[in-house]
Order: structure tokens, then sequence, then C-alpha cells
């Protein structure tokens, strides 16, 4: 941790106390509240550095009486002193990255998701469609909206992908770690040898971009329409009411086909539009922090095998965290909650670990 900086910050908070009981200060409402705010925002960080501090002086206390003791019993007593103020030290390092580490802006946002069949033809749309079902299912479980924006069904009522947003406070930041490839070893419906076959579908979490978020000029934008289509590339509808958007900037194209109007299925595809440019422009900044903070925690990279779901053995194993667990009938029915809470805790966790391990002034003395 960058010591000094912290010193910087525990003076600019007495600073802003002496300012908040100037009478010119209360006397301008505007300056009174704005540095009010900054006032509580640094805070929690000035009383946990100082809680932080304590504790290191308890430290260097017991350590300086350990080599001070005079014989065995005092040693081992203070032996026990310094054993108990490294414990609370290492607390009181760990309250005070809580409130160091940035959280994601994003984090707090509904999110769009895109599921593809990958590999395995049909076998991998109907686990395509499973996994969209999963979803689906604990959405409605935490009362969140789930909104269907495209999809391409198989001949076997899989899907060959599907967009969709699922709608509730929290959302990016409970799926967020879904994103990757997904693969799934079982005997397919289609398998009359009764063989075990091996398939993946993606999954890509999107935090959902308002317009406020993100300046999207349509001049940007190439925009196509084109009919909409079934399965079995039969026409549903007679007119061009689909509609595909190419970014040109960026490259991006996306397509909509679900609603029944031109219109409709054009503000569609702008809003998934959207959400790819704001994750884009997120992961941009995230290098930027990692950089300035050397940091560099994994954050899925969705052409990692992130799971299996092997049927065979009724296990789920997620292989970024090493963590199995059985009774894939009710995971695969949205009971995935014990897999969520750890994946977040595991990314908390490397966070805190990073943000401790960045060297300070401090560090180089």
């Amino acid at each position: 941790m960058n010591l000094a900086a912290l010193e910087n910050l525990v003076e600019e908070f007495h600073e802003l106390e002496r300012r908040l009981s100037d009478p010119e200060v209360i006397a301008d409402p505007n300056l009174f509240r704005d540095l009010g705010k900054r006032h509580a925002e640094l805070a929690p960080t000035v009383e946990r550095y100082a809680g932080y501090r304590a504790a290191l002086r308890d430290v260097e206390e017991a350590r300086g009486l350990l080599a001070d003791a005079a014989d065995e019993e005092e040693r081992a007593f203070y032996q026990d002193e310094l054993s108990g103020a490294g414990v609370r030290l290492e607390e009181a390092q760990r309250a005070l990255l809580e409130v160091l580490v940035p959280r994601d802006e994003a984090e707090e946002k509904s999110v769009i998701m895109e599921i593809r069949a990958g590999t395995g033809g049909e076998e991998a749309a109907l686990f395509a469609r499973n996994l969209f079902d999963m979803y689906a299912a604990l959405a409605e479980r935490r009362r969140w909206k789930v909104e269907v924006l495209d999809s391409s069904p198989s001949d076997l009522g899989g899907l060959k992908e599907i967009v969709f947003a699922v709608e509730g406070r929290g959302g990016y930041k409970q799926l967020r770690h879904e994103s990757g490839v997904h693969r799934v070893q079982r005997v397919p419906a289609t398998e009359s040898q009764g063989r075990i076959h091996t398939s993946a579908a993606t999954v890509a979490v999107l935090p959902e971009a308002e317009q406020v978020d993100v300046e999207l000029d349509v001049d940007d934008c190439e925009i196509q329409t084109f009919k909409s289509s079934g399965a079995g590339g039969q026409h549903v509808q007679k007119n061009d009411t689909a509609v595909r958007i190419k970014h040109k900037p960026t490259g991006i194209v996306v397509s909509c086909q679900n609603e029944r109007s031109q219109h409709q299925n054009k503000e569609q595809a702008l809003r998934i539009l959207r959400s790819k440019l704001y994750e884009i422009e997120m992961e941009r900044r995230h290098r930027e922090e990692a950089e300035t903070r050397r940091e560099q925690v994994k954050s899925g990279d969705r052409s990692d095998k992130i799971r299996t779901y092997n049927f065979p053995q009724d296990r789920l194993t997620d292989h970024r965290i090493g963590l199995t667990i059985h009774h894939l009938p009710s995971i695969m029915q949205g009971n995935i909650d014990e897999l969520l809470e750890a994946l977040a805790q595991a990314e908390h966790d490397r966070k805190l670990a990073a943000f401790a391990a960045v060297p300070g002034d401090d560090d180089r003395n």
C-alpha cells in the first residue's frame, strides 16, 4: 500500500473539517454541500486507516518488548502478544483495503446476455437452450425480468443463438462471471448408440448501457433491413422488418428480428449495440486502472473454457476457481447461487490481494 498517499488523504480530511466549520463556507450552500460530500467519502478510509496505524503500532511495540525480554517466560508472553497484534493488523489491513479497492460502476446495472451454440452441432444448440432456461429460471426466482431481443432457433428446438435482457438491480454484479465457454458432456437425445458427446456454447454478459452512458452517433452506423426468418429459414414476415446495424468505427455488427416492426427491431438493435460499446469502454478503463495499480485480475476471456457440465457423473466444475458441485438437474433449474457467490468472492479476494501488492513510496525505502 502507498502509505504516503493515505497520509495525504488524512490531511485532506482534516482540512475539509476545518473548512466546514468556517462561517464563510457555511454561508455558501453549494460549496458547503460539495465539501461535505467529499468529507463523507473520505471518512470510512480515514477511520480504517487510523485502525490500521494503531494495529501497526501494537505490532511494533510487541516486537520491541519481545526483543528486550529477560527470560523465557517473558519471551513466551510477548510472543503471544505479538501473535495477537499480528492477527489484528491483518484484520485492520483487510478492512482498509475493502474501502480502497474501487467498485465497478457497472455492478448495479441490468445486463444483456448472448448465448451462442459452439462446437457440437444440434447438441450444442440444445445445450444453448438449456443454458437460457437455466438463467431464465434464476431470473424468475429473483424477480428479474427477462426480455428476448433476438433469437435463432434450431430444427430440434434448440437455439443457434439468443440475445436477451435481464432487468434487475445488481444483475451485472451477479451474472458477470458467466461470460465464457460452457462445455457439456452427455449422451445427446439424437444419439442412438448411447455414446457421450462433448459440445459447447458461448455466453457473453454485457452491462446494459443507457443513452447517457454511451454517445452513439447514428451517422457512424450502417443500417440494413431484411426479411425476418424462423426455424429452417422460412420467412415469417413478408416485409423487411428485421434490422442489421454495423458500427463502422468498431466493426461491431448486431441484428434483431424478433419484433413485428422495423422501428422496434432498430431500437432493440441499437440497445444491444450501445451495451457492446459500453463494455468496450469499461474494458479500456479497467486496463488503464490495472496499469496504474499494476493489477492483473483475470477478467474471464471468452475463449477460455470456464465450466464443464458432466451429466454422466452429475457434476459441474468451474475451472477458474476449482469448484465442483453435484446434482446437475437442480443447477439446470437455475439453482446456481452457490456458484455465483463463490465466483464473486474469488474475484473480490483477487482484487484485494492485487491492490495490497501494489508498491508504494514506503515499499521502496
